[in-house]
């Protein structure tokens, strides 16, 4: 009889599957389903990184002051109220170890990240899914769902898979009207996405129960060097720096992410091409009676006729080297997440679907 028992809520979590990379006996693989950036990093990341690796016998950083002062520089933050982590999600994960617990409430909404109920379940907390309303999320919804027990409520912003978002006023009226003792948590993960939208940092100065979480994985180009950050109240910030490692992130991949985070001009070029392709996909694909929800991330909901048809395309997709990501898991079964590549990959993608909406015909 095994008597070594995890503790609960452990067992309750289903394990997170990310977008596939590969298919078995095939070349040129297009990857569309990870919402990873198309043109890279910049080359000022890749010069850092490769610098760096000439001292990789040197432990790292342990305050990562480098760059989270370089944070603070691009968008006009307080360093000391900065906090970096490895990718966004150790970050997320820390608020939850943090702040819920046994007997606690997790809120976050039914199309939301799926790593949300994991954060929750790994720290005991019950997590509480909540309604959207036509794919976007539902300030009245979650503001009904809160109790006592509600500690942590987790949106993104814009959200994936959607890709919709709130406005700032739909922000507010949530952060104003949470339960006292809650924390809103604003997954920032597509916010240079939408041009001049801060993810929330003066909502944040405004009042003390709101942080957002950013990463480096997808403008950036960053997501094979794991590097995240938050910026939130003092003292929330002071209580996360209690739980973070002193060495979780890498000297070259600290060195990556200032690297990148001061070259404005690639992550300019980055949004505005991203921006462009995005709108032509959705236009393309809408045209062959594909709709999409207006997108403000570097990806696109494409909405079939019935879960059938989704599945079948993207069985179809696949077969022909172009991997999507069909999103049942996230209660979206008619529906398959495009990810904006260059304008090349955008165009094979409306090809192909177009190719099999005229099978489905014959």
């Amino acid at each position: 009889m095994n008597t070594i028992k995890p503790q609960p809520g452990i067992m309750d979590i289903a394990l997170y599957v990310g977008g596939k990379s590969s298919v078995d006996g095939m070349e040129n693989v297009l990857k569309l389903s990870s919402n990873e950036n198309p043109w890279g990093a910049s080359e000022d990341a890749k010069e850092a990184l490769v610098r760096a690796s000439l001292s990789m016998h040197r432990y790292p950083s342990t305050d990562h002051g480098s760059l989270r002062d370089a944070i603070g520089d691009v968008w006009s933050l307080d360093p000391a109220r900065i906090i970096c982590g490895n990718g966004s999600g150790e970050l997320l994960m820390m608020i939850a170890q943090a702040y819920a617990g046994k007997g606690d409430e997790v809120l976050f909404t039914e199309h939301g990240f799926a790593m949300y109920p994991i954060y929750a379940n790994a720290n005991g907390a019950e997590p509480v899914i909540v309604a959207e309303r036509d794919r976007v999320v539902d300030v009245d919804a979650l503001l009904s769902a809160c109790t006592k027990k509600t500690k942590i409520v987790y949106i993104a912003n814009p959200a994936n898979p959607t890709g919709t978002m709130l406005g700032e006023a739909d922000l507010t009226r949530l952060a104003d009207g949470l339960p006292k003792g809650a924390l809103l948590v604003l997954d920032g993960a597509y916010a240079e996405f939408v041009e001049g939208y801060d993810a929330g940092a003066s909502l944040i100065d405004a009042r003390d129960n709101v942080i957002m979480t950013r990463t480096f994985s997808k403008i950036y180009g960053l997501g094979g060097a794991r590097i995240g950050w938050a910026y939130g109240p003092q003292q929330v910030i002071d209580v996360l720096m209690r739980l973070r490692g002193p060495f979780n992130l890498s000297a070259p991949a600290l060195a990556a992410a200032e690297a990148a985070m001061r070259d404005v001009a690639h992550t300019e070029k980055c949004r505005i091409e991203n921006a462009k392709q995005r709108e032509w996909l959705a236009h393309a694909l809408s045209e062959i009676g594909i709709p999409s929800d207006t997108s403000e991330a570097n990806f696109i909901l494409a909405r079939f006729a019935s879960e059938e048809e989704a599945k079948a395309c993207n069985d179809y997709l696949t077969s022909q080297g172009i991997l999507l990501r069909y999103v049942g898991n996230y209660g979206l079964p008619n529906c398959i997440r495009i990810t904006v590549g260059d304008e090349a990959s955008c165009r094979r993608v409306v090809h192909a679907i177009g190719q099999f909406k005229k099978g489905a015909k014959t």
